[in-house]
């Protein structure tokens, strides 16, 4: 498989503060890649730098296959970046925003207003063509914004917080939008997110930024066996269950009062079917089992720190 992005060393320092220390990356193209970390973390300056806006202090880097170093303008070509915050110009149609990227990108004016076209239909924004920017809805104007981007069919896309302030309905319209980006046109997707959830949905891969370093990588079900928690909770149909039950289950808490007991499951189905066969065995009735994973959320507590102030 192509890899879309290779980054080795990636060092990037501002006076005594060091920003980037020392970061290795390996995007393979048609994936989408998560960089995740608090804020301060330094996503927003990988960001900056693989895009070109900025520039590293070391490291080799190559995107889209070119050397970012000697080909900047050839990676520009080969990118699109849709920021956190909308560059869509509220004066403006849906249409007239199209077909500006279109100029400035010189696709011509036929083709240029055929892609606009396209992308209009494809982001179902259609009947809105016509109408200012300034009237569309907040996810209307995240999917004219990312249309926006596609005009060059770039083969990388940064997304920076693509659904910060959506509604659940929109930012669901959005994860389908990237699905389809990735499965249908092989577009490579990088993307920063506080929603851990959505990083969950969307990832092929996620890289944990804290202090400056990656301190975990991997999908998100191998992160989160990075860290344990995973317990079994079972809420008891009635006290002689409950007290039978409780010092045979090996549980590590218990409330008498609620007549629950949490026992420690490392995972699998294994250890669920062998608590369920004993406590039919006993004929201990239960009015409510629940089974807890760890999710994104302990990953990113139990592995990132806080910036330095």
């Amino acid at each position: 498989m192509r890899t879309s992005v290779s980054v080795t060393g990636l060092r990037k320092s501002y006076g005594a503060h060091r920003v980037l220390d020392g970061i290795d990356l390996t995007i393979p193209q048609g994936t989408v890649f998560s960089l995740l970390g608090p804020n301060g973390a330094g996503k927003t300056t990988t960001v900056q730098i693989l895009s070109t806006l900025i520039k590293a202090d070391a490291g080799e880097i190559r995107v889209a296959g070119h050397d970012l170093a000697e080909e900047p303008d050839e990676v520009r070509a080969a990118i699109g970046v849709t920021g956190q915050f909308s560059a869509v110009d509220s004066f403006l149609t849906g249409e007239e925003n199209l077909r500006l990227v279109a100029d400035l990108l010189h696709l011509g004016r036929t083709r240029g207003r055929a892609r606009a076209r396209e992308l209009l239909e494809r982001f179902d924004l259609t009947d809105a063509a016509r109408k200012p920017a300034a009237t569309y809805s907040g996810g209307m104007r995240r999917r004219l914004d990312l249309a926006m981007t596609l005009v060059g069919t770039p083969e990388l896309i940064f997304l920076d917080e693509p659904t910060t302030g959506l509604d659940p309905r929109s930012r669901r319209t959005m994860w389908q939008i990237v699905r389809d980006l990735v499965q249908q046109d092989g577009v490579t997707i990088f993307l920063t997110t506080q929603y851990l959830e959505e990083a969950d949905e969307l990832s092929d891969h996620i890289a944990l930024l804290s202090q400056g370093r990656l301190v975990a990588e991997g999908t998100p079900e191998e992160l989160k066996r990075m860290v344990p928690g995973g317990h079994i909770v079972v809420r008891f149909a009635d006290p002689d269950g409950y007290r039978r039950a409780v010092s045979h289950v090996g549980a590590t808490s218990s409330n008498d009062a609620a007549l629950t007991v949490q026992i420690p499951d490392p995972g699998g189905i294994r250890p669920l079917r062998q608590l369920l066969e004993w406590l039919d065995t006993h004929a201990i009735d239960v009015a409510e089992l629940s089974v807890h994973t760890p999710d994104l959320d302990d990953v990113f507590l139990a592995l990132t720190e806080e910036p330095s102030r």
